[in-house]
This record gives C-alpha cells, sequence and structure tokens, in this order.
C-alpha cells in the first residue's frame, strides 16, 4: 500500500510538473506551439518596422517611409526557394486581387521582402515580379543590402531564416500587416488567403468609416 502511494504522488508531481512547463512553454496555455507564441508576442507587442533602406525592383532606394499613410501587406522571401515562397508570393496574389481595387495604392500597397540580398539583386526581383504578375508599383519587390539592418527586421518581426550552407533557407513564412504608422498590426497564416484577406479588408473598410 505505501508503495502504491508512493507511486500516485511521484505520479502527480510529474503531472504538476509538466503543467508548469507546458504553461509557461505555450504562454499561458494561449498557445500550443512555439510558433503560435511567437505570433501572439508579435501582434501584442506591435514592433515597429525598424530604419532599413529598401531597394526594390526598380532600383529604387527608400525606406518605409515611402508607404507612409498607407498599410503594407509584406511577405518574406528569397527568389531561388523551390519550396514554399511560390505557394507563398502565389497566395499574396490571391489576396491581392481579392481586395476592392479602390484600396490598392491608396490605402495599401503589397511588398515582397527578399532575405537573400546577394543573389536578389533589382534584375532578379523584377524577373520574379513579372512571375507573379506584380505591377511593380502597388506590389513590389525589394531587399536590404545592408546585412546588419536586415537581421534587424527579421529579428524584429520574428522571421526565422536559417542558411543550409548550399544556398537555400530554412525559414517561416507568414503574412505580416504594417499599420499606417510603420508597426506591424497583424501576422496571418499565409494559407488562409480568404481569412487574410477578408481581414485586411475589414481593418481598411474601418479606416474609411473612420475617415467619414
Amino acid at each position: 500500500m505505501f508503495k502504491n502511494r508512493h507511486n500516485t504522488i511521484a505520479l502527480m508531481v510529474v503531472i504538476v510538473f509538466g503543467c508548469v512547463l507546458f504553461f509557461i512553454g505555450t504562454d499561458g496555455f494561449k498557445a500550443y506551439t512555439a510558433e503560435t507564441a511567437r505570433v501572439n508576442d508579435l501582434i501584442e507587442n506591435k514592433p515597429a518596422f525598424p530604419d532599413v533602406t529598401l531597394e526594390d525592383n526598380k532600383g529604387r532606394k527608400y525606406s518605409i517611409a515611402e508607404f507612409k499613410d498607407k498599410y503594407v501587406f509584406i511577405t518574406f522571401l528569397y527568389t531561388a526557394c523551390g519550396t514554399v515562397c511560390p505557394q507563398l508570393e502565389l497566395n499574396m496574389a490571391e489576396v491581392y486581387d481579392s481586395l476592392p481595387s479602390k484600396y490598392i495604392g491608396e490605402d495599401i500597397v503589397f511588398l515582397s521582402i527578399s532575405f537573400d540580398p546577394e543573389r536578389d539583386d533589382p534584375a532578379t526581383l523584377e524577373t520574379y515580379r513579372k512571375a507573379f504578375n506584380a505591377d511593380g508599383e502597388t506590389w513590389r519587390m525589394a531587399r536590404i543590402v545592408d546585412k546588419q539592418e536586415l537581421e534587424s527586421l527579421l529579428s524584429r518581426f520574428g522571421v526565422i531564416v536559417i542558411p543550409d550552407g548550399r544556398g537555400n533557407f530554412t525559414h517561416n513564412s507568414a503574412f505580416y500587416l504594417v499599420d499606417k504608422n510603420g508597426k506591424l498590426l497583424e501576422v496571418m497564416d499565409y494559407t488562409k488567403i480568404d481569412e487574410a484577406a477578408e481581414k485586411v479588408e475589414s481593418i481598411l473598410e474601418g479606416e474609411q468609416v473612420s475617415k467619414s
């Protein structure tokens, strides 16, 4: 009997300890994966887009202030990617096409940012732009040449990029929405196209209502 009681107490200790670890590791039970916890933290803290210099598919250089008073819908990619990146951009194109045209360019712009600036020069980005029918204005593709600036942005937005030593990268993917003040507003599942489009349109509609 004593042995059974001892085993029961030990089991309870293990369960309690496990629950504590799970609570800490899942951000207080609000998240069940590290990625979900990361997204929750980003949305809660709303980090500002850092002061970096973007160089786009036309070779133009500017900061995020280029899109002042507009929302910016962002993806992170590299053009040599043969796995998730093409699907990410195809899904981005669907969100773009789903939004009422009155908002495009006026209230929101789309921006695909490469984290492989050495290979993704303006000419390469221009070719990639054409592949996805981006117009190069309301949907631009850009790189950040300065390594420290690029790392600053990736770190601030929770973008994980791990080179494999053979020219490819393991990375997470999502849709990011930056508000008119340059702060991260939403991080959305890139596979849920309709949900992302509806969320963005709702935000833009709300902006219109507040103006009237």
